[in-house]
């Protein structure tokens, strides 16, 4: 069974940083695709980041060149360090792989900006 767990979130001032953390487990695959998604309060979930196997990065315009998306050493894990943070960052972070045919997402991780 595969696990995907998130770690990092938490609360933080207007102008600080956080980083999260994703592990992947239970798959003999390879991830395709690692990203960050989340959803605020009321809204739909949005893309946040990702990165695929190839090394290619994508970002949502609200987060360009504030946020920054990296594998670790382990192909199952993968970074999201957020700089900068503002208020409307604020929400539940979402970890998701997708292994070629399948997608797995993690429980999430609540990340919140006092201003």
């Amino acid at each position: 069974q595969v696990h995907v767990v998130e770690s990092g979130g938490g609360l933080v001032q207007a102008g600080g940083s956080l980083r999260l953390s994703c592990a992947a487990s239970g798959s003999r695959l390879s991830p395709r695709l690692m990203g960050w998604y989340r959803q605020a309060l009321g809204k739909q979930r949005e893309l946040v980041a990702s990165l695929s196997v190839g090394g290619r990065t994508n970002y949502a315009d609200s987060v360009k060149g504030r946020f920054t998306i990296s594998r670790g050493s382990a192909e199952t894990t993968v970074y999201l360090q957020m700089n900068s943070l503002k208020p409307e960052d604020t929400a539940v972070y979402y970890c998701t792989v997708n292994w070629g045919l399948t997608n797995d997402w993690g429980q999430g991780t609540q990340v919140t900006v006092s201003s």
